[in-house]
């Protein structure tokens, strides 16, 4: 309670605002005391100073006490108010509480001890209402700002909705424009190797060391082209999940032996060794040989790309639970850890400047990686800069595909159940169960 207290009496009985002055006096409060009559005069007293407490009869000459403090009310004027009743009028005072009066006192009880009772009483309720009040309107404020935040995140949600449709609406279409300017793209480059090819033949007449040269330029740069093209038809078809595996039975050790021999002459023509080791007791699996020989050179040409001396070999061995793991390992310029994950993403190298030293698409190792998870398996990553790189994939020895035919005969590989087409057991491009 504040040390000097300000406090409106109105009544119109000055008898009655003696007693309550007295009693006030004698209680020893040091307070400066306000004496009005009637409503209006009390009315126009509350609008302008501020009180600590005013106390009211309840029958004013002029207006009810329940008109009164609704009038205050209305007026949105706040103080801790006391209704001085007659004996025997407390429902009277209760209805008065309800409409926003504090408390109220019967005038045969007034004494200094009950009024400062009533007095700090009023005073402690009307702080703790108007604390209370402050709060609820924190939470009306914070309830309001929480939906006017949700309805913002909604409108943003939305908006990100349709920044997402757009992205793949527009994703779609080059995915859509890869595939069809990539096929378009093959067959003018299958001709030009073709015709490359064919002026090699001696019935075409022999070519002079400087035609053919000329004519080996061409078909080695028209097959790297043709390369890049197929890298990007087979991501688009990735991306858009139209990429199937066609999966047979067939020796895993020779779709090896083939692959590197096609990349031998690279390897010697920058005079590194390139060699093969398979440890294999059963060299037959189920799989398609066609993406796993696209994998192995995928890998074999980047480790030649990035060797410039030392050795690259490849190692096909077995791993229990019926899989079988190939490591390609290099000497060559080696990877940093922090580039590990970046370089199986789509279109990325290490090095994205137009004047890197090594050329390439970007998509080979993301190739890879999707097709070893299609085929239910890991591919893992250890190098060190300068000091080469070490790629190591794993893979089922028998993949599961899914496919209607459900109901497809089992033929059997040194024990693996294998499910393949009934018109041919030993070869089946059709889907496992």
């Amino acid at each position: 309670m504040k040390q000097t207290l300000k406090i409106l009496v109105v009544d119109d009985n000055e008898v009655d605002r003696m007693a309550v002055r007295d009693a006030l006096t004698k209680a020893g409060l040091q307070m400066e005391l306000f004496e009005v009559s009637n409503g209006n005069d009390a009315f126009s007293a509350l609008s302008t100073t501020a009180y600590d407490c005013v106390f009211f009869d309840y029958r004013l000459p002029d207006q009810h006490g329940l008109t009164f403090i609704q009038q205050l009310r209305s007026s949105k004027i706040k103080v801790p108010s006391v209704v001085l009743t007659a004996q025997g009028d407390e429902q009277i005072a209760v209805q008065l509480i309800k409409a926003g009066a504090t408390d109220y006192l019967s005038k045969s009880k007034i004494s200094p001890e009950m009024l400062v009772q009533v007095l700090r009483s009023a005073i402690r309720i009307y702080w703790a209402e108007t604390q209370a009040a402050l709060v609820n309107q924190q939470l009306r404020e914070s309830h309001e700002q929480l939906i006017r935040k949700n309805q913002e995140l909604e409108r943003q949600q939305q908006q990100i909705q349709m920044q997402n449709f757009k992205l793949l609406e527009v994703s779609q279409l080059k995915s859509h424009f890869l595939a069809t300017m990539s096929h378009e793209l093959r067959t003018p480059m299958n001709a030009i190797i073709g015709f490359s090819q064919i002026l090699f033949r001696s019935k075409f007449g022999q070519l002079t060391d400087q035609q053919a040269d000329m004519v080996e330029r061409i078909l080695n740069n028209g097959k790297h082209l043709l390369m890049l093209v197929n890298e990007v038809l087979d991501f688009s078809k990735l991306e858009a999940g139209r990429l199937d595996l066609k999966a047979e039975i067939f020796d895993i050790s020779k779709v090896i032996n083939l692959a590197v021999g096609e990349m031998r002459s690279l390897a010697d023509a920058k005079n590194l060794s390139l060699l093969v080791q398979t440890d294999l007791q059963n060299t037959l699996v189920f799989n398609d040989p066609v993406r796993i020989k696209q994998i192995l050179i995928n890998l074999l040409s980047n480790a030649i790309k990035f060797t410039e001396s030392g050795e690259i070999w490849v190692e096909v061995k077995e791993l229990p639970a019926s899989r079988v793991t190939i490591v390609v390992q290099d000497t060559g310029i080696g990877i940093a850890p922090r580039d590990f994950k970046r370089i199986f993403e789509a279109f990325r190298q290490v090095d994205q400047t137009i004047t890197r030293k090594y050329p390439g698409t970007g998509l080979g190792l993301a190739i890879i990686d999707s097709l070893v998870r299609m085929m239910g398996g890991k591919i893992f990553l250890d190098s060190k800069l300068e000091s080469g790189s070490m790629f190591k994939i794993e893979l089922p020895r028998q993949i599961t595909l899914f496919t209607e035919a459900a109901d497809a005969p089992a033929i059997q590989l040194d024990g693996d159940e294998i499910y393949s087409s009934a018109k041919n057991p030993h070869h089946s491009s059709s889907k496992t169960r």
